[in-house]
């Protein structure tokens, strides 16, 4: 389904990404809308799930997790499905996606050292071969969504 998204929605959406504790009245004064009709938009759009939802940035390095590291998983016949079911309850699992290619499944995972990491291992493959790679620095993230030109 492909909504139209008029320019006022687009500034109110850029505003929100930069910082979601944003107030309605702020983003009127930034746009020329009153608060009302900003928090009348905002509300039409979580209706509409353009805005899925708002949520806090947390350090992983300041909480505990020393390590950050992408894993991909190549599942093994017949065991995606009961690791697609599992795979929602491993706590050191930040974002989980399902892709196409030769690897079924990749993910965000933070870590508290390399034997939590040799531990998570231990636990993925049952499910299937896997492929880490540790992240030393974040150079694009959680970039905002823009306006599509055109």
């Amino acid at each position: 389904m492909n909504i139209k998204i008029d320019d006022l929605n687009w500034k109110i959406l850029e505003c929100l990404q930069e910082n979601a504790r944003v107030s309605f009245a702020d983003i009127g004064r930034k746009i020329g809308l009153t608060p009302p009709a900003v928090a009348e938009r905002v509300k039409k759009m979580e209706d509409l799930e353009i805005l899925e939802g708002y949520s806090a940035k947390v350090s992983h390095a300041k909480t505990g997790y020393q390590l950050k590291a992408i894993i991909t998983l190549r599942a093994f016949m017949g065991k995606l499905k009961p690791f697609l079911v599992t795979v929602t309850g491993f706590e050191e699992v930040v974002n989980c996606y399902r892709i196409t290619g030769n690897e079924n499944i990749v993910m965000e995972v933070v870590l508290k050292d390399q034997f939590h990491l040799e531990k998570f291992i231990d636990q993925l493959i049952q499910y299937g071969e896997t492929r880490t790679h540790i992240i030393l620095s974040n150079v694009v993230s959680n970039a905002p969504i823009a306006k599509r030109s055109g």
